[in-house]
């Protein structure tokens, strides 16, 4: 199937330049150095009408969406972008709401902010609001961003617990259905910073077909016909393929014990970097062998 739309998913705290900084607008260019190449002005740069565009910013995922929406809205703002305004859906009906679903129909960008996953798949699932964005998505040039809950979410396969220090333990991930933009990989973020590899691995040995993708905080990928992948923003993005896996104890142990993996193979990308969806190849950038 061919794509129209793009996903950027990012790894949890997306650089907004500081705005809990009281002397932000005096300090801009000291404070704010993401606004000449971070993943907020990549997302403008992605959409169909580039500073023009349409953006919603959807705080679903968040306990706090009072103060998380304006928060992104006036990052946004800043880089010039000012069509852009906030959707709150707290409870299901709210998800088939008119005024609510013409306001996603007009939008070029949805910007789902972080929070709980689970909380935003309950919401929005199977309602007329997750079936346009599905359908923008497909058949229009259209963004989806989400961070940490966001892009977790995005996929099909969708983890929504469990502990880093205990991730190799039989049954410690809860893995359920996400929004179902993309197939074929699951996506788990603050990847680096609260060490959730261990998480990752357990949910690609359990189904090696699925590409485990890890993102590093203010870190992305760029998603473009659901193929081609290149990585975007200051971290690290960790793949984990499990298509060559030549031994696991996964179905003799007891729950609770510890997993063994036999060849799992990682990849590393930063900034610029790409990675084919259909062929399974990374391409490095700046390689030192070119």
């Amino acid at each position: 199937m061919n794509i129209q739309g793009k996903l950027i998913i990012i790894g949890g705290a997306v650089d907004k330049g500081s705005f809990t900084e009281t002397d932000l607008d005096k300090n801009a260019a000291k404070n704010l150095n993401f606004f000449e190449a971070g993943i907020l002005k990549r997302i403008i740069d992605e959409s169909k009408h580039k500073k023009e565009s349409r953006i919603e910013v959807i705080t679903t995922a968040s306990k706090i969406p009072k103060e998380i929406g304006p928060e992104y809205v006036k990052a946004l703002h800043y880089l010039g972008a000012d069509n852009v305004d906030v959707i709150n859906i707290e409870r299901r009906e709210q998800a088939t709401d008119p005024e609510i679903l013409e306001r996603l129909k007009a939008a070029d960008v949805v910007m789902f902010t972080g929070g709980d996953q689970l909380r935003l798949t309950s919401i929005l699932g199977g309602t007329p609001f997750h079936d346009i964005l599905l359908d923008k998505y497909h058949n229009e040039d259209f963004v989806y961003a989400g961070t940490s809950a966001g892009a977790a979410a995005a996929s099909n396969n969708m983890i929504y617990q469990g502990s880093s220090s205990e991730a190799l333990l039989k049954g410690e991930v809860k893995i359920t259905s996400g929004l179902g933009l993309i197939d074929g990989v699951i996506i788990d973020t603050h990847f680096v910073q609260r060490g959730r590899i261990g998480r990752l691995f357990q949910a690609v040995v359990g189904n090696p077909k699925v590409l485990g993708i890890g993102l590093g905080e203010d870190t992305g990928l760029l998603i473009t016909n659901n193929s081609m992948m290149e990585a975007i923003g200051s971290g690290l993005v960790i793949l984990v393929d499990g298509k060559e896996i030549k031994d696991t104890n996964l179905t003799q142990v007891e729950l609770g014990q510890p997993i063994s993996i036999n060849h799992l193979v990682t990849h590393v990308m930063s900034i610029h970097d790409t990675f084919d969806l259909t062929n399974f190849k990374m391409t490095i950038k700046s390689s030192q062998y070119v």
